[in-house]
């Protein structure tokens, strides 16, 4: 059975299953997740809990099953957590996890939670994950993506009883959160829990949160990854891609791999509208270059608005800075790297944003 993770409440309140697999790369949302099962648990007389933490090829797993299928000594109910950091169960893994899972079907005095990390398509179709998800329950947690998170600031906000001013002022404060919060939603979390300490909810009708208030409170906590600032770059957000650049640099990101990610999406773009010129339709092109998802839906929107020499030049582009972070200099380009790479995503950016044009746009830098 799947399950999304804003389902999770309601479910519990129905009842409580022998087997839940959590898995996802979101630490904050998947321990809010564990700590809602156990607490049902909990009152449900779980009291006792062992942890498993399965790490390397020759984890002992008899030592697990053991565990599962076995009556607790101390109490009527126990908890059996078991965690696989790596996603990968290994061969004698994924024999243990199907025999738990079997087992779980008839053991009422028994909870069993597998704690996995984000998985790909692959591995939701092996054996074991089938297993799981058919005996138990299998809460997915997404992470939250950078246009919902002001909502969830929001939301979170709400619980312990704050809001931000109504109006523009206010969705200016949540916009201002999200900056600063971006990527780093464990580190959201505990900003707005310093709000609640900070400035407490005074009397039932809670308080309103100024810009000021938010502004010199909220430390700039975002951490940012090449993934999404090609989502970003896509979607022609200019002004966060700057920032995501600028926050990459002071992370101590690789300039080269961040020029990687940036050509990666033009050569991708490249041979996308080739296939599509030799006849292909758009969505079969995508698929045989592997795009989908997020960045499929960008480049269905983007790729009408590039031409063909408007892709060489982009590519000319990459060409150049792949020199300059190499240390080679190029004329007419910043010799310093990272100003280099924000010419280049700017570029595609400023193409990605514009109105389609049944011309091709110049890119060649200026």
């Amino acid at each position: 059975m799947q399950l999304a993770a804003n389902q999770l409440g309601n479910h519990l309140q129905r009842g409580l299953k022998s087997l839940y697999t959590v898995h996802g790369d979101e630490p904050l949302l998947q321990q809010e997740a564990l700590d809602a099962i156990r607490a049902v648990a909990r009152a449900q007389g779980y009291t006792e809990r062992t942890s498993h933490t399965v790490a390397g090829a020759h984890f002992d797993w008899s030592e697990v099953l053991a565990a599962g299928g076995s009556l607790s000594l101390f109490a009527d109910k126990q908890i059996v957590e078991i965690r696989i950091p790596s996603g990968k169960p290994g061969k004698d893994g994924s024999v243990a996890l199907q025999q738990l899972a079997e087992m779980s079907r008839d053991n009422d005095s028994t909870l069993t939670i597998v704690l996995l990390p984000r998985l790909d398509k692959m591995t939701k179709s092996s054996a074991w994950f089938a297993a799981l998800e058919s005996f138990g329950v299998a809460l997915q947690v997404e992470p939250v993506e950078r246009q919902a998170l002001p909502q969830w600031i929001a939301q979170r906000l709400s619980a312990q009883g704050q809001a931000v001013e109504a109006g523009e002022a206010g969705q200016r404060t949540l916009q201002f959160f999200a900056d600063r919060v971006e990527g780093n939603l464990l580190a959201a979390h505990q900003e707005i829990q310093k709000l609640g300490l900070l400035f407490p909810a005074a009397g039932a009708g809670g308080s309103v949160l100024t810009f000021e208030q938010v502004e010199g409170a909220v430390l700039n906590v975002a951490r940012y990854d090449v993934f999404k600032l090609s989502e970003a770059v896509l979607a022609g957000h200019a002004v966060r891609v700057q920032r995501m650049l600028d926050g990459l640099k002071a992370e101590g990101e690789a300039e080269v791999l961040v020029h990687y990610t940036l050509s990666e999406d033009i050569r991708a773009l490249k041979r996308v509208k080739d296939a599509m010129g030799q006849g292909r339709p758009l969505p079969m092109a995508l698929r045989e270059q592997r795009i989908w998802g997020n960045k499929e839906r960008l480049f269905e929107r983007v790729l009408p608005r590039l031409s063909e020499s408007t892709l060489a030049e982009l590519l000319q582009s990459a060409h150049l800075v792949d020199g300059i972070v190499k240390g080679l200099k190029q004329p007419d380009w910043p010799a310093n790297g990272w100003q280099a790479l924000h010419r280049l995503a700017l570029q595609l950016c400023a193409l990605c944003a514009s109105t389609p044009a049944s011309g091709s746009a110049s890119v060649r830098p200026r």
